[in-house]
């Protein structure tokens, strides 16, 4: 009866410590003689092969110290809240020195919610990258799928050189795919639901080679050349357009315009400075968002001092130093800027002269032939009053 009694207290023990206890068989994994426990709980390490009423000793990576808050239940090794310095090699003996079993033990969390982003650079396929929200300390893999009103449920492709990534082949431009990234580890999985649409995650590439250079004889003027994105194919029924942005180094305010060309003349630049050009691609109908940046290019704009310059470098080395110095005098660099300035307000002054003397010219004209037209029949007038009057006269006056 005694004996019933303690093999019963026995199994209450053991079973109590399974029930605050936990941890994860690797047979899943791949990984023999691996397992796995939640950082922070209780952990129970069975001793295989070990009678229960014989006594067994348990070794931690060889050594009799075993971690601290460890005790031995029924030959099972029992780690209270365990910690990541529990992590290791654990093998259990009996009275006689003999190796019962072994296995290592390794300690995590069960997985996050991953955080999932999805877009596409152009419209033949989209793919959605995620990272995982929680360190977990575990391996992990993804499984991810996708369904929409024309396909069932199907595998969102994984490619092995790219991980935490999945690609949606030939996708519906206008349908909706509610997309499922899971994270699974040893201890658990979470997943993270998303439904996308192609027109609201394209995000092109930035444009390819960008080269901007100045314009001779224009010291305002920059020339930004560019091609679309190779990504981005060009008999594509969606076109691109694209956003310039631009500065000079010695202002930090940038400048923004938009245009559907691959190329844009600057007229605005600053002379003599240099500038900082980069460009970005976006949907024609503004679907999506605006691409990345490209790097940038700089430029500075076309400048006659440069050669003057370089003219008068010549001209001092060629004179005899012992003659004193050069009586070259010193001339401003001629700017093209002023000079066409100055011409555009005189032929705008000219045009608003003439004007002017157009328009007297025409009232001066209407006025006389009104002056001189009043002057005739004032005339005519004149001469009807005198022929009445002399009508109304007796003939003997008129005689």
């Amino acid at each position: 009866m005694t004996s019933c009694g303690a093999c019963l207290g026995r199994m209450m023990v053991a079973l109590t410590a399974a029930m605050l206890s936990t941890s994860v068989s690797s047979s899943r994994w791949g990984e023999e003689g691996v397992e796995y426990g939640q950082l922070g709980t209780s952990i129970t390490l069975p001793c295989d092969r070990a009678n229960g009423s014989s006594p067994v000793e348990w070794r931690f990576n060889g050594s009799a110290d075993l971690p601290q808050r460890s005790s031995t239940r029924l030959g099972s090794l029992i780690l209270l809240q365990a910690n990541l310095s529990a992590v290791g090699n654990y093998s259990c003996y009996d009275d006689r020195g003999r190796l019962l079993s072994s296995r290592f033990l390794r300690l995590g969390y069960p997985p996050g919610k991953p955080s999932v982003l999805c877009h596409t650079s152009n419209y033949e396929n989209f793919s959605c990258y995620w990272t995982s929200t929680l360190e977990t300390f575990l391996p992990t893999r993804y499984i991810t799928t996708y369904k929409n009103t024309h396909h069932p449920t199907s595998p969102c492709l994984q490619d092995p050189a790219r991980p935490n990534m999945c690609s949606v082949i030939k996708p519906k431009i206008w349908s909706s795919y509610r997309m499922n990234i899971t994270e699974e580890n040893p201890l658990g999985s979470s997943f993270q639901l998303l439904v996308v649409m192609m027109h609201t995650i394209v995000k092109p590439d930035p444009p390819e080679a960008l080269v901007v250079q100045p314009v001779p004889f224009f010291p305002r003027r920059l020339q930004v050349r560019w091609d679309c994105p190779v990504t981005w194919h060009k008999e594509s029924h969606f076109e691109l357009k694209f956003r310039v942005q631009y500065c000079s180094v010695l202002h930090a305010s940038w400048s923004v315009v938009e245009t559907v060309n691959l190329s844009y003349v600057i007229t605005d630049a600053y002379a003599g400075a240099e500038h900082v050009v980069q460009v970005s691609a976006r949907d024609f109908l503004d679907s999506g968002s605006w691409s990345d940046w490209t790097a940038e290019a700089r430029a500075t704009p076309w400048s006659s001092s440069t050669k003057e310059t370089s003219d008068k470098t010549t001209t001092v080395e060629l004179e005899d130093p012992g003659e004193g110095p050069s009586k070259v005098p010193h001339t401003e660099p001629f700017d093209p800027s002023d000079a066409l300035e100055k011409v555009a307000i005189l032929a705008s002054m000219g045009t608003f002269a003439f004007i002017i003397l157009s328009v007297a010219l025409i009232i001066t004209v209407l006025v006389w032939i009104r002056v001189r037209k009043k002057g005739k029949d004032q005339a005519k007038n004149r001469d009807f009053i005198s022929v009445v009057h002399l009508k109304a006269l007796p003939r003997t006056q008129i005689l």
